[in-house]
């Protein structure tokens, strides 16, 4: 492969994940996805070796558990503020729909909404309802720091295999 190939595929893959870093801002955006894709994509182009895919491998399950903090530290958040596991259950499918209809804000409304509303009708009192609220958006907080922070880890196990590289 051309070394210039190489150094395009290097440094839009850096891109890439930085952008997807970076809009991990939106809670409902696969930003830990796409770091995931864009090392897929870089093994791809630059090829994989026996190193590559071990890289490919740790960086699959930093995904994994990007992915799954994302769900458990939103619905903890929200259980420990008081909300019913069917309102969680809900909202999560709400907050899908919401950003399918509505993409990237639908999600972020649709969510603390059919909490707030849901655990209103269920406790019939606005504190309760936002405790609940509360706790979800506390938990997406929470959340964000944690996706954040594995996403470093998988830009930086990439960032070193595709030094060691070169």
């Amino acid at each position: 492969m051309p070394a210039w190939v190489e150094v395009a595929a290097f440094w839009i893959t850096l891109a890439v994940m930085l952008l997807g870093l970076f809009l991990l801002v939106i809670p409902i955006f696969p930003g830990i996805t796409v770091i995931w894709v864009a090392a897929l994509l870089y093994g791809f182009v630059a090829g994989f070796d026996a190193l590559g895919i071990f890289v490919l491998v740790l960086i699959t399950l930093g995904m994994i558990a990007g992915i799954s903090a994302d769900n458990v530290l939103m619905g903890a958040g929200a259980r420990q503020g008081g909300a019913s596991w069917l309102t969680i259950i809900v909202a999560l499918v709400a907050g899908i729909v919401g950003t399918v209809l509505l993409p990237p804000i639908g999600g972020l409304i649709a969510i603390p909404l059919s909490i707030f509303l849901l655990e209103l009708m269920r406790v019939r009192e606005w504190r309760g309802a936002w405790r609940a609220t509360r706790g979800v958006a506390l938990g997406w907080g929470l959340s964000f720091l944690v996706r954040f922070g594995i996403g470093l880890v998988m830009i930086a196990i990439w960032l070193g295999w595709a030094i060691y590289r070169q």
